[in-house]
């Protein structure tokens, strides 16, 4: 029989036991038994039963499909394999056997392994066991259209098996199950500030390790701001001599490295270059882009040689992040400094403008460098509240400074992302994961064509208060609340009670961090990060 035939056989089989639980449905956030589903994010649509099957430690992998046999899924089955099942589970495994799950069948339809804005991310999983009431088919299949949609459904796999202490087992509780699922937005964004203090590579990468856990799928790397500039640019070489120090760099070969570490487990990585605020730290390895001396921010808008050095570093930039979006900042620019400036205060008499135009003229400028090098540029929301009707049509605007902007955005037909600071900001320590996890990216739009505009969403990680030794317990478990809030419907979510079943499986989820080896604080803190104030368990803490 072929892996396809296989596949749709189970299915088939699946049939029954899906009518009967929608004969008999159960809530959509839990199981057959009236459990919740210890599962985040919440699937879209699935079925569960009553049985429990054991996982085979010497689970194998069989792939089929065009693209099931493509090395990132291979790659991310070890992966899982080793998160699943202890480094002694095969010493341990039963010689005679009896398992009811010993291989994986992963399904992918498509052998293109290109990451863009909007790949399908969708999958099916099937868990049953040979010789049950639904099936004659044993085993557990992942079938989806990419092998991104097949990372998605190792993920749900993975949660799916749990460790029985009293057994040393791997077990899957409530089975048989029949999962369809895919992102309600196709941007789930987590913003990492390695400007305002330096995150070794390592770090970086296990922030990336635990946004897939959660489905999370771009990294916005705020690489360069006014307090530091780390990264390796080629063609003006002295840019990173604006780094704190020369032990805390990112070489091209790094930024290559994290963007490929990214990419096997589905998630782009977004760069950002502020312009024109946020820039002094470029001025100390080229002073001549500072309006002058005392005066370091904004880059000068009067010089050919700032645009010069914008070209060169995003051509450099274009080569490491093929992500279509690129991130040009443009918030929080403070004029004052071109007035005051002789030259620039010529330069703006001489062109007939305010600093108001002069900060226009920049922006417009900036994003040309940018398309004309294939990219789409995203501002922050400042440069639609200043001058919309200017902005390129490709626009993307990047939500920050307070709620009812999108509706905004996507009335003027721009696209939008949402990262309303008094909701979404990690580093504001004393917003609740339930302000997280209620905000809604499409409060206040109605129309069906603009919903479509809003791209999603993104959790900002800002780095004034967080370095290597407290980043993770700061991004999480408050960020997996808004990565559920963008991948699962809304339906779905709406539906749980807030303080018993969504706050069980956030606790649920917050261990499972902690035995994969992310540092996520407790839930329950009355502030972001707080370490626990007394023993007690990771499950209601």
């Amino acid at each position: 029989m072929s892996p396809k035939l296989c596949a749709n056989l189970v299915l088939i089989l699946f049939a029954a036991s899906v009518a009967a639980a929608r004969r008999h449905p159960s809530p959509a956030n839990s199981t057959a038994s009236g459990k919740p589903v210890y599962l985040w994010p919440l699937p879209n649509k699935f079925t569960s039963g009553s049985r429990t099957l054991l996982v085979d430690p010497d689970l194998a992998l069989h792939p089929s499909g065009a693209g099931g046999r493509a090395a990132p899924v291979a790659e991310a089955f070890e992966r899982y394999r080793s998160l699943i099942f202890s480094s002694w589970a095969h010493a341990a495994r039963n010689a005679s056997g009896g398992y009811d799950i010993s291989e994986l069948t992963v399904f992918v339809a498509s052998a293109d392994d290109k990451l863009e804005l909007g790949v399908d991310e969708s999958y099916t999983i099937y868990v049953t066991a040979a010789g049950g009431v639904n099936s004659i088919v044993g085993g557990a299949t992942i079938e989806a259209n990419t092998i991104y949609g097949a990372i998605r459904g190792l993920e749900t796999f993975s949660q799916l098996c749990v460790f029985n202490y009293d057994t040393k087992n791997v077990e899957v509780l409530h089975a048989p199950w029949y999962i369809q699922d895919e992102p309600r937005f196709a941007f789930r964004g987590l913003l990492l500030d390695t400007s305002r203090h330096f995150l070794p590579v390592e770090v970086i990468k296990q922030v990336i390790d635990s946004m897939s856990y959660s489905k999370l799928n771009v990294l916005h790397w705020h690489i360069i701001d006014e307090q530091s500039f780390p990264l390796e640019v080629p063609s003006y070489p002295n840019l990173w001599k604006g780094s704190y120090s020369k032990w805390e760099r990112y070489t091209v070969e790094d930024a290559h490295d994290i963007v490929s570490y990214a990419r096997k487990r589905g998630i782009h990585v977004m760069a950002e270059i502020d312009v024109p605020g946020h820039a002094e730290s470029w001025g100390n390895g080229y002073p001549k882009l500072w309006p002058s001396p005392k005066c370091k921010e904004p880059l000068d808008v009067s010089s050919n040689y700032t645009f010069e050095v914008i070209s060169g570093i995003l051509s450099d930039m274009r080569k490491i992040f093929p992500f279509g979006l690129f991130h040009l900042g443009g918030d929080e620019v403070y004029t004052g400094c071109w007035n005051v400036t002789p030259h620039v205060r010529q330069w703006l008499d001489e062109h007939n403008m305010t600093t108001k135009d002069a900060y226009k003229y920049f922006v417009l400028k900036a994003q040309e460098i940018a398309i004309k090098l294939n990219w789409i540029p995203v501002n922050w929301e400042e440069t639609f509240n200043s001058f919309k009707e200017n902005l390129n049509p490709l626009t993307v605007v990047h939500n920050w400074l307070g709620p009812g902007v999108c509706p905004k955005v996507v009335e003027k037909g721009f696209r939008c992302i949402m990262s309303n600071q008094g909701v979404w900001y990690l580093d504001h320590l004393d917003v609740p994961w339930e302000d997280f996890y209620t905000s809604e990216p499409l409060a206040g739009i109605n129309n069906t064509a603009q919903q479509k505009l809003v791209l999603g969403g993104e959790v900002c990680m800002w780095g004034e208060t967080a370095d290597t030794s407290d980043v993770q317990q700061t991004i999480w478990p408050r960020a997996a609340a808004a990565a559920e809030r963008m991948w699962s419907q809304l339906e779905a979510i709406s539906a749980q009670d807030l303080e018993t079943t969504v706050l069980a499986r956030l606790h649920y989820f917050r261990c499972l961090l902690n035995h994969r080896g992310i540092a996520a604080a407790p839930v329950m803190n009355a502030y972001g990060r707080r370490p626990p104030i007394g023993p007690g368990s990771c499950f209601i803490q």
